[in-house]
């Protein structure tokens, strides 16, 4: 089961730990804010959604 739990937790970004939301602003070239935005408008916490949600909305 700590597997599972593993790999489920990296598919996800969690907003209490600044480094997971740093790195994946800085991997989109965006800012921490535009992450946490994304995160409310998506209702999701799924790294895929999100970066999909933002390489949409920079198109």
């Amino acid at each position: 089961m700590a597997t599972r739990g593993a790999k489920t937790e990296r598919r996800e970004v969690n907003s209490s730990q600044e480094y997971e939301v740093k790195y994946l602003a800085e991997k989109l070239g965006v800012s921490s804010q535009a992450i946490g935005g994304a995160k409310r408008a998506t209702g999701s916490n799924d790294r895929k959604v999100i970066e999909k949600y933002i390489k949409d909305k920079n198109k």
